[in-house]
């Protein structure tokens, strides 16, 4: 196998490697391995915390580069059916921000990258490439949450007042923020295995009412805009939009306008390995350009890997729900 585990900056277990997946989704912000090990006498004692990294040969590529780093051992399973075995669960250290809660009240005027180095600085997670978001954001009371929601907060703000769309992914450099489907590279999927087309109305909005902030309990809240879509060719899908952040009628059809769906594509596509694909990235199917929601690499020679596709109007408008 042309991948490399390495535990604690010291122990290589290339030859005890059995079967390693990688999965990625817009909705989480850690990156997760699974690693099945062979289980033999001279096995280095494995613990949850320890460090650990995934290296690999980037498809196209011929030099082994990071793949997961910096990682930790989350959970370690054994099990023995005569051959003992171990499966190690592995994430990225974003994992700190997903689990870890807090309680903050963030000023107005700060950028979504300016807030995510402030999370990073307390957590005391290196800082990557983490471009100017631009758009300055409305002051926020964040109660209880995890640190993961407060930067999803963060980026949905900047998305419903026009910015771009961003995820917080974790490099070798440190904690970044990457556009999504911004990759340099984008890759054709051209020998897939399978694929699976989803259209649906089920989600879909063709009309948006922004409403304002309540004056009182017996008054109904004032509307800010209300933008139609296809209501002409769907129907009337009304949905309803408050959010404290939104304080002009600009703002609002803008919010209004990224919430705006009529049929939703999907696919589902199982292919060759790629095996630096991640989601968020943009890839090309059919001549279409689509964004992966999510993806499951397995790692081999050959690889094989899963994908959740959708467009970019799709990613946008799930973002901003």
């Amino acid at each position: 196998m042309s991948y490399e585990v390495v535990l604690a900056d010291k122990y290589y277990l290339r030859d005890l490697i059995e079967e390693i997946t990688l999965e990625d989704s817009l909705e989480e912000i850690a990156y997760r391995a699974s690693i099945q090990l062979a289980v033999t006498p001279d096995f280095p004692g494995i613990a949850p915390g320890q460090p650990i990294r995934i290296s690999g040969v980037p498809y196209g590529s011929t030099s082994m580069k990071y793949l997961l780093h910096p990682g930790m051992v989350w959970e370690c399973t054994s099990f023995n059916s005569g051959t003992k075995r171990m499966t190690v669960t592995v994430y990225d250290r974003t994992i700190y921000l997903a689990k870890s809660e807090d309680e903050r009240l963030m000023p107005a005027g700060q950028t979504a990258s300016q807030r995510l180095k402030l999370y990073a600085k307390e957590w005391g997670i290196p800082v990557g490439s983490v471009p100017d978001t631009r758009i300055t954001l409305a002051r926020s009371m964040k109660r209880s949450q995890s640190i993961f929601s407060m930067i999803q907060g963060d980026l949905k703000e900047t998305a419903e007042k026009g910015g771009d769309l961003y995820r917080a992914r974790m490099t070798p450099e440190g904690l970044s923020l990457v556009k999504i489907g911004g990759n340099a590279e984008v890759w054709e999927l051209a020998e897939v295995e399978s694929v699976a087309q989803t259209r649906t109305l089920e989600g879909a909005v063709t009309q948006v009412k922004v409403l304002g902030c309540q004056n009182g309990d017996d008054k109904l809240s004032p509307v800010l805009a209300v933008v139609k879509g296809e209501t002409a060719k769907y129907g009337t899908l009304q949905k309803v939009l408050q959010d404290a952040s939104v304080e002009t009628v600009a703002q609002a059809q803008k919010a209004a306008k990224n919430l705006l769906m009529g049929m939703q594509e999907t696919f589902s596509v199982t292919a060759p390995d790629i095996n630096t694909i991640r989601a968020g990235d943009k890839v090309r199917l059919n001549g279409m350009d689509l964004i992966v929601h999510y993806v499951k690499h397995r790692l081999g020679t050959p690889g094989h890997m899963e994908l959740e596709l959708s467009t970019e109007p799709k990613v946008r408008r799930d973002f901003c729900v």
